[in-house]
């Protein structure tokens, strides 16, 4: 019997070691510290789309970040993604909006930065002075006169599902803009200050609406506890007031229009839910060429919609899709022990 204890016990031993080493060579042949990230160097003037821009004529927009810098009683970061913020900033001014930051204390608020998701428009941001400095000194929601605004945008990040449910004054704000024929959008957490929100006759905004939002799959997959450390995972959140949701593929682009309420799920929404909030305000986007990491993006929902032939046939019509993305997916497949799609997408990347 203790012999083949033993036995059970060094086969299972090798068996992890040959595991891990298996595991070592499939991330040794991802290679993703050989493809290239974006110029940290970048400016607004490497943003092609903005170069043709029009005058602020044609309204202001208000984007609204989170306070919060860290889960409540806790030492673990929170605060707004900067991503979320950069990529639409740039859209609407591109499309003739001038924009204003808010976020509900006012000042400098909590910024997220993650290096490995940085393109050329979020380094642009950074070193945008005139950008910069608005952010800095962010209106203080209390103090934000909503009969400026055409349309409000909520940031994501983790920091929205602590200061963005019942916040009086995101209420207030999101009953007259929407009260007024504008447009209210958000992204990933931010759908999180829609929670609260009645409009003038008593109704809740979500009741009946369809949404996304950033879903429990996400949100599991990066933080097992995360049942734990929010109250509600925002998905279920969303559905418990009434709001019909709409989830997309695992960390792609997903972005959910009802009239004039835009919602994306994730981060990798935020250009398609800044355009589709222009096109709610009555306008046609102006041209912007796709990122290598949207045409990414694209590639990966051919496959997950239609396998590896339509993948293929959509990487070769996108020879700019942006490798580290696709290499970034196939190493969460392999987390998942999906390992044909994990092989699948290494393919893809490869061209």
């Amino acid at each position: 019997m203790r012999r083949w204890i033993k036995r059970l016990l060094l086969g299972g031993l090798v068996a992890a070691l040959v595991l891990a080493a298996g595991a070592g060579l499939y991330l040794y042949s991802l290679d993703l510290g050989s493809q290239p990230p974006a110029d940290p160097r970048s400016r607004v003037a490497d943003l092609a789309f903005l170069r043709d821009a029009p005058p602020p004529a044609r309204g202001r927009i208000l984007a609204v970040v989170s306070s919060a810098g860290m889960f409540p009683g806790t030492e673990k970061r929170a605060g707004f993604e900067l991503t979320e913020l950069a990529r639409a900033y740039y859209t609407f001014i591109a499309n003739g909006y001038e924009v204003d930051i808010a976020s509900p204390l006012g000042g400098p608020p909590p910024m997220r930065v993650d290096d490995e998701d940085m393109g050329v428009a979020d380094h642009a941001f950074l070193n945008d002075a005139q950008a910069r400095a608005r952010l800095a000194a962010s209106l203080p929601l209390e103090q934000v006169d909503a009969t400026r605004y055409a349309a409000v945008y909520f940031v994501g990040g983790k920091g929205a599902m602590f200061d963005f449910p019942g916040n009086a004054a995101i209420a207030r704000l999101v009953r007259h803009v929407h009260g007024a024929g504008g447009v209210i959008g958000a992204v990933c957490h931010g759908p999180a200050a829609l929670l609260e929100v009645t409009l003038d006759d008593g109704t809740p905004l979500l009741r009946g609406r369809r949404v996304t939002g950033f879903s429990n799959a996400e949100e599991l997959f990066l933080m097992k506890d995360a049942r734990q450390r929010f109250d509600t995972l925002l998905q279920d959140a969303l559905a418990q007031r009434g709001a019909r949701f709409f989830e997309g593929g695992l960390y792609l682009d997903n972005t959910v229009v009802d009239g004039r309420l835009v919602t994306g799920q994730n981060p990798w929404s935020t250009w398609s839910v800044a355009e589709a909030m222009v096109r709610a305000l009555g306008h046609v986007p102006a041209p912007r060429e796709a990122t290598g990491e949207e045409q990414a993006v694209r590639v990966m929902e051919a496959y997950r919609r239609g396998g590896i032939t339509a993948a293929r046939e959509v990487r070769r019509s996108l020879p700019g899709a942006d490798k580290r993305l696709l290499l970034m997916h196939a190493l969460v497949a392999a987390m998942q022990q999906r390992w044909r799609d994990a092989w699948y997408l290494q393919r893809l990347a490869h061209g």
